[in-house]
């Protein structure tokens, strides 16, 4: 269900309220959007797939060190394939997404559209 013009009007004083006094929460939010590229993704699973054989090196050789080694090295290419990709936001639109259209509204408004339809023909 749609918001009332007077329900968006509330929102968008409240977003420009929270914008004007919490500036330093808004901008530590906002630096963590973002999705993984497929080159960090790509990367990271092969630094992870990497410690796992050094793992089981350690464990063959029976040097707890070597396995350390190759745990940390797990670790580091799970965090780097799971790391937002940087600029991967750049180039979108600001604005809201429209619920008009398919492409170019998100998926929830598609779903609530469909709703909405279905109550209608009802």
């Amino acid at each position: 269900m749609p918001l009332s013009e007077q329900e968006q009007r509330l929102l968008e004083e409240m977003e420009r309220s929270l914008y004007q006094n919490d500036s330093d929460f808004v901008a530590r939010v906002t630096k963590r959007q973002g999705r993984p590229t497929y080159t960090s993704i790509t990367l990271g699973v092969l630094g992870a797939l990497v410690g796992v054989g050094v793992v089981v090196l350690g464990l063959a050789l029976r040097q707890p060190v070597i396995g350390v080694v190759g745990f940390v090295l797990m670790l580091v290419g799970v965090l780097f394939a799971l790391r937002p990709g940087v600029g991967s936001r750049a180039g979108r639109p600001a604005g809201r997404p429209t619920a008009k259209g398919g492409a170019g509204g998100s998926f929830m408004d598609r779903m609530n559209e469909r709703w909405d339809k279905r109550n209608q023909e009802q």
